[in-house]
């Protein structure tokens, strides 16, 4: 057997290779995007959100709203008022707080808020933004070690799609001229940025100026985290004392 004849299935399987790699390549890359859809749209909605999270609460949205109930009865000793008030608003369990003056009757929970005038309620709550408040504690990789995991895979993923997509075409259409030149600019965008910024250290010297400038206008013995003169005007309205909880009577 002649050499030739020994080594015709390497030379068969290098030959299918570069007549075929092509092929294969877009094959895997199409699958691969279609793997990382879900993952793609939870991060990328989710670093949406949080990019201006100066703007907007992407975990919470609140809410107050105004509604009557039958007014709370002044002779009543706080207890009673207090487990009346839950009644009539159709709230369970134990407050945080409670505050009661008469007719007045405040209720504090983890997530919402009475204050009960008379028969006028105010009630002030937050809700959870599901998708969001899920995306982004993905996204933060709050899930631990777990998650950090799948978070790893889908990076590779990421990096398969990239690297993969550049050599998909040949000839002008690929790396030789025009793939060429978009890669360039698609590089250009994030070191671009760095230069025109100055890079991170640029931007702590920055903050540092600014919190020396704050610091020399501010006046001596003031407290700047009290609120300012329009408080009043423009702030939410002042929060009432509050007492120790009150625990409503049992039912019986």
């Amino acid at each position: 057997m002649s050499d030739r004849n020994v080594t015709a299935p390497g030379n068969l399987v290098l030959t299918t290779l570069k007549k075929r790699w092509r092929a294969w390549l877009r094959a895997i890359h199409r699958d691969v995007g279609y793997l990382a859809v879900g993952l793609t749209v939870i991060y990328a909605l989710s670093g949406l959100a949080i990019n201006h999270i100066q703007d907007w609460d992407p975990n919470f949205k609140t809410y107050e709203k105004s509604y009557q109930i039958e007014p709370i009865d002044v002779d009543l000793d706080d207890a009673a008022a207090i487990a009346l008030a839950q009644q009539r608003l159709h709230v369970a369990g134990t407050p945080r707080s409670t505050y009661r003056a008469g007719d007045e009757v405040h209720l504090e929970y983890d997530s919402k808020r009475f204050i009960v005038i008379g028969g006028e309620v105010t009630e002030q709550g937050r809700s959870s933004r599901f998708f969001f408040r899920v995306a982004n504690w993905l996204h933060y990789n709050r899930g631990k070690k777990a998650w950090t995991y799948v978070a790893d895979g889908y990076a590779v993923l990421l990096l398969y799609l990239a690297i993969s997509g550049m050599f998909m075409l040949k000839g002008r259409l690929g790396l030789r001229w025009r793939g060429l030149i978009l890669v360039g600019l698609g590089a250009g965008v994030p070191l671009g940025y760095v230069v025109w910024s100055g890079g991170p250290e640029a931007h702590n010297r920055q903050a540092a100026s600014a919190r020396d400038a704050d610091d020399a206008d501010a006046p001596d013995g003031d407290d700047r985290t009290a609120p300012g003169d329009d408080a009043d005007d423009d702030g939410p309205p002042e929060r009432p004392p509050v007492r120790t909880p009150v625990h409503p009577p049992a039912p019986d």
